[in-house]
């Protein structure tokens, strides 16, 4: 039957909460996050273009598994004793730790970010300045980014908040890792919809009134920054082996390099699959990896060594506003192809796929054991757990 296990999951996004699920049909699971409902992270942008959903409550979302929801912010955490210490002056002793904190805006990259500008986490806050109208001012918002984050908010944006015109400044060509024709269908939608395009612009620093940039000033009302992304420093804190950019370093099953107790899932992680290469950050990959650490601890609670992940990039999905969008289909190694999907096809599917991820989470609440993922046809040759990574020190 395997030993029942106390496993502690600090963070409530898409790869914690699928993995306290799926985990959950065997052990008792506490999960912490500070707030009370669920963030659909890939709708933000509807919210902050005055688009609300349907509130998803976290306790709702995990009822009727094992599963404790506690909410609190970890604030520190000792591999040593198994504990993780909350904000609330809780310490809850774990078995397994799954660390799943994700990613958050980087507000670091150049001066007046935190003071001046929103990110997508202030997605709510960014739509109520924005039904105030401009006021005396200008009229206009400045999006700062060209991956897929700051193209959807800015094409969200320009069709939804018709009091302001839409800019979108970019350090290369929006969606550069998008095929030709689909780099060229995401600056035309986006020109159709009038957002003004800055390509190839570096911001320098962020102020009150704008935008200072190698090409000189961008005056402006509003400033959202959706540019780059970075972890919490909790884990490199804690004393797990981290990357530059303060990822964790996991074996195959998921499990820390430094702490093999600890499973590190989702952005948080530094997670390289063969004949993948290093994953993306983004809740295609998140979910995954979720899933992945809870059978490696159940299967390490039934004295098996875990099987390595085994995963695959199928395509890219961007969209532009409520009926356009870009499907890109990917190589493997999440390199596009030159076929994409676009217009009103590509919305839909977008749709689809944005609800059949939230259809998931509540699929696996029903009946642990039944999402699934893209995986390659055949596991690559040498994708195996090597015994003794997960006790590197």
């Amino acid at each position: 039957m395997g030993q029942k296990q106390h496993v502690v999951v600090v963070g409530a996004g898409y790869a914690g909460v699928t993995a306290a699920l799926r985990v959950s049909r065997r052990h008792q699971v506490t999960l912490v996050d500070p707030k009370e409902c669920f963030t659909e992270r890939i709708r933000l942008h509807e919210r902050a273009a005055g688009r609300t959903g349907t509130p998803v409550v976290l306790r709702d979302l995990v009822a009727g598994r094992e599963i404790n929801t506690v909410k609190a912010r970890a604030t520190s955490i000792d591999p040593g004793a198994r504990t993780v210490l909350l904000d609330s002056g809780t310490t809850l002793t774990y078995d397994r730790l799954v660390y799943a904190l994700g990613s958050s805006t980087d507000t670091t990259r150049v001066p007046g970010i935190g003071e001046h500008a929103y990110t997508l986490e202030q997605a709510q806050e960014l739509s109520d300045r924005l039904s105030r109208g401009p006021g005396t001012g200008t009229g206009t918002v400045t999006v700062v980014g060209g991956g897929a984050t700051g193209i959807e908010l800015a094409a969200e944006l320009a069709e939804s908040a018709s009091a302001w015109q839409v800019r979108l400044v970019t350090g290369s060509e929006p969606g550069n890792g998008l095929s030709a024709a689909g780099r060229t269908h995401v600056r035309n939608s986006l020109e159709r919809l009038g957002v003004h395009l800055h390509p190839h612009t570096r911001v320098r620093a962020v102020h009150r009134g704008g935008l200072s940039t190698d090409h000189g000033e961008l005056t402006g009302d509003v400033t959202v920054w959706a540019a780059a992304f970075t972890v919490p420093s909790l884990a490199a804190e804690a004393g797990l082996r981290v990357d530059e950019r303060g990822r964790a370093l996991v074996d195959p099953a998921m499990r820390s390099l430094s702490h093999p107790d600890v499973f590190v899932v989702g952005d948080a992680a530094r997670v390289t699959v063969p004949g993948t290469g290093e994953l993306r950050m983004a809740c295609a990959t998140a979910m995954p990896t979720g899933a992945h650490a809870a059978e490696a601890i159940d299967a390490l609670a039934h004295g098996r060594e875990p099987k390595p992940l085994r995963f695959r990039y199928l395509a890219q999905s961007i969209s532009l506003g409520r009926h356009d969008g870009v499907i890109q289909p990917v190589r493997t190694d999440d390199s596009a192809h030159r076929l994409v999907i676009t217009g009103r096809p590509a919305a839909r599917i977008n749709e689809w796929i944005n609800r059949y991820t939230l259809a998931s989470l509540h699929a696996e609440r029903r009946r642990p054991g039944t999402y699934r993922w893209a995986k390659p046809l055949r596991p690559a040759q040498g994708a195996v757990v090597p015994a003794s990574a997960a006790q590197a020190q």
